[in-house]
């Protein structure tokens, strides 16, 4: 496995856990229609249908990708690696 980008030895930093989250979708709501959740409430997300999902990292979103099913597990395949925000890349 390659650890060196940019001339800079990763190494040490393979071994490091990181949260990752996977956002289906977004949506905004009411403090009343939070109250009035219970199973099996539809909320209706922003994002049309068939959208990538977002791969957000330690808080950081760094790729889209689709849902697949292996097995009996769901994965994603990432389908773009996203630009990282200019404030988060390094000079």
């Amino acid at each position: 496995m390659e650890t060196a980008v940019g001339g800079l030895d990763l190494e040490p930093l393979s071994e490091v856990v990181c949260h990752v989250d996977v956002l289906l979708g977004t949506a905004t709501m009411s403090v009343r229609e939070t109250l009035r959740l219970k199973r099996n409430t539809v909320i209706r997300l922003n994002e049309p249908a068939g959208d990538d999902m977002h791969v957000v990292v330690n808080g950081v979103e760094l790729a889209l990708g689709e849902v697949v099913i292996i097995d009996d597990s769901t994965a994603v395949r990432v389908t773009e690696i996203v630009a990282p925000p200019v404030n988060e890349v390094a000079e």
